[in-house]
């Protein structure tokens, strides 16, 4: 199985993944380490990504689902994913399953200006929720609650 937790920047997605990797004794991947340096650079100097810069990104991020798939690696992969485009190349089997924890605005902006040594520059903020498509089809878990209580809620709903 693949757990793939989603949503805009600073809504939890390493800090929780991270815990329910280690609670299920799943592999633990973070989207941001597939990122071209370009790509990087980019967010780093507050200009958003677009879906061309995307691209190479979610045929990686693609590879290693099928590759988890293929050895029959259990994972979690955090990974914004913010639109349904994105998100269809990576939900490529039923044993893919979607968490979206779901962010307003003034709790990511709080995280965000605590946040420290993370290349995602603040002023993108906008455009992550502008970018936005909220999924139809995906376990839908409040991000203010506490990382653990969010891992309860993921293995409660996800039976796991």
């Amino acid at each position: 199985m693949v757990i793939i937790l989603m949503g805009v920047t600073a809504s939890g997605k390493t800090t929780v993944g991270r815990m329910l990797a280690v609670e299920l004794a799943y592999r633990f991947y973070d989207a941001d380490d597939f990122h071209p340096r370009a790509n990087i650079d980019k967010m780093r100097r507050g200009i958003a990504l677009d879906d061309a810069d995307r691209r190479p990104w979610l045929e990686a991020l693609s590879d290693l689902v099928r590759r988890c798939l293929a050895g029959h690696t259990d994972a979690v992969l955090a990974c914004s994913a913010l639109k349904q485009s994105y998100r269809r190349s990576l939900l490529i089997d039923p044993q893919v399953r979607l968490v979206y924890l779901k962010a307003d605005h003034d709790l990511i902006r709080q995280r965000l200006g605590r946040r420290q040594g993370h290349f995602m520059n603040p002023d993108l903020l906008a455009s992550q929720f502008a970018t936005l498509e909220e999924p139809r089809e995906a376990l839908w878990v409040d991000a203010s609650l506490d990382p653990p209580e969010i891992v309860a809620a993921v293995r409660r709903q996800q039976q796991i």
